[in-house]
């Protein structure tokens, strides 16, 4: 639970918003399911629901969530991208600069910016506490 979450046992009020939608974005966080209302994202485990607000709405506004509730995604992604770039250039400057080798330096790339994107992403979810 996040310092921003309400807990509400299940035992004191089980409720579910009637118009409130299943989704899969967000984080689940061990949760059975997880559920949008507009800004409201409500997750449900067995003995309870950790509720919360985001800033933006990620099914009418994907971008602002991103910005303002979601920053380790915009973290993730760019250091990734900067990341795989530099291992990318690197390799090929080591190489004979073939064609072969520009296919084994963007390899090289896209695998390392999906490890440095991920360690990006994870390094900043636990920064922000989650």
């Amino acid at each position: 639970m996040t310092w921003d979450e309400i807990e509400i046992p299940k035992e004191l009020r089980p409720f579910m918003l009637e118009k409130a939608k299943p989704t899969v974005l967000g984080h689940k966080n061990g949760a059975n399911k997880q559920y949008r209302y507009g800004n409201l994202h409500i997750r449900e485990y067995d003995d309870k629901y950790l509720v919360h607000m985001d800033k933006a709405d990620p099914l009418t506004d994907p971008l602002g969530h991103i910005l303002l509730d979601a920053q380790e995604i915009l973290i993730g992604l760019a250091s990734g991208a900067v990341g795989g770039a530099k291992v990318a250039s690197y390799v090929y400057s080591k190489s004979k600069k073939t064609n072969n080798d520009k296919k084994i330096a963007a390899a090289a790339g896209i695998v390392s910016s999906l490890a440095i994107g991920y360690a990006g992403y994870k390094i900043t979810k636990k920064a922000k506490g989650q």
